[in-house]
């Protein structure tokens, strides 16, 4: 037996590592999106999905002795834990988890669970548009094309119908183009 408790040489800087990590960070929101013998699927909130701040969690629970794999994916916050599934196993990971300053909960902030799914299937959407286009568009570029298209067939079939526009329509493009218009140019003018 080693000074302070430790088992082993390779023990002592692990341990270390988890202590001064959970001391060092306020704690970190997860949710359990799914959980088997031998995998346990987190979702780290958005205020956590730094890379270093995932990266250390990774490379602390690699250490742990009931922990095969650890995958992450820094951009959905997903940290994916591959298990040995042994009796236990799964209890001694939530204790790591805990040590690391890991609370389990629900972090939504804001955002009910299906309007987090349905945001979370937007942006795997676009980011497919986006690798089969080769980054030439995405949705956003795709999105206002198509509206715009709808745009010009209706003006065609009906023609331009000014008279039938309401005035409430016309006094929201007013403020919003205003608002959009001088938001971009203070943030032009910010970063010069």
């Amino acid at each position: 037996m080693l000074k302070n408790g430790y088992g082993s040489l390779t023990q002592m800087p692990t341990s270390m590592q988890q202590a001064t990590l959970a001391k060092r960070s306020k704690p970190i929101h997860t949710r359990v999106v799914s959980s088997t013998p031998t995998r346990l699927r987190l979702r780290v909130a958005p205020s956590h999905r730094q890379s270093g701040e995932i990266e250390r969690i990774a490379s602390s629970l690699q250490a742990h002795p009931n922990i095969n794999q650890v995958r992450t994916n820094v951009q959905n916050g997903s940290i994916t834990i591959e298990q040995d599934g042994s009796e236990g196993s799964q209890e001694n990971v939530f204790a790591s988890l805990k040590d690391l300053g890991i609370i389990f909960g629900d972090i939504a902030e804001g955002k009910s669970d299906a309007a987090a799914e349905v945001s979370n299937a937007v942006v795997d959407l676009n980011k497919r548009v986006r690798v089969s286009t080769n980054g030439v568009v995405d949705l956003r570029f795709l999105f206002p094309l198509g509206l715009a298209s709808l745009a010009v067939r209706q003006l065609i079939v009906k023609g331009i119908q000014l008279e039938i526009i309401p005035w409430y329509v016309l006094a929201w493009y007013a403020f919003d183009s205003f608002i959009k218009l001088h938001a971009t140019s203070q943030i032009k003018s910010i970063s010069e």
